[in-house]
């Protein structure tokens, strides 16, 4: 099955402008704006072409939402930013909760040990 895996990762560049254009009923001018002002900044293929993940299709599906409510490029490069700190920080604070965990797990292991020993 692992030939298979590319296909599985929303994190692969697998589609074109023109594919993610179809896809979106969208110009593919408009993705070319997207990626110039930094909303998404898909890789580019050995030739130069520029290739879309699937986590950067729903980023786009967010943008033309946002663009088809009035809201302008730069609010809407805004928004997305805030949404990915947010992001960035809750992956943070969920990682030091669980490192905090242990260490209380640690803490009452080795209090409960002294206690014991004092005993």
């Amino acid at each position: 099955m692992e030939a298979f895996e590319p296909f599985e990762d929303e994190n692969v560049p697998l589609y074109t402008v023109g594919q993610v254009a179809q896809m979106l009923a969208v110009k593919q001018a408009f993705l070319r704006r997207v990626d110039d002002l930094q909303v998404v900044s898909p890789q580019r293929s050995a030739g130069g072409q520029r290739r879309y993940t699937r986590v950067e299709i729903r980023v786009i599906q967010q943008v033309v939402t946002m663009a088809d409510e009035g809201m302008t490029m730069a609010a809407i490069r805004r928004i997305i930013e805030l949404e990915q700190q947010l992001a960035r920080v809750t992956r943070e604070r969920d990682d030091l909760a669980t490192r905090l965990a242990r260490v209380l797990a640690t803490l009452r292991r080795d209090a409960i040990s002294l206690f014991r020993v004092v005993r």
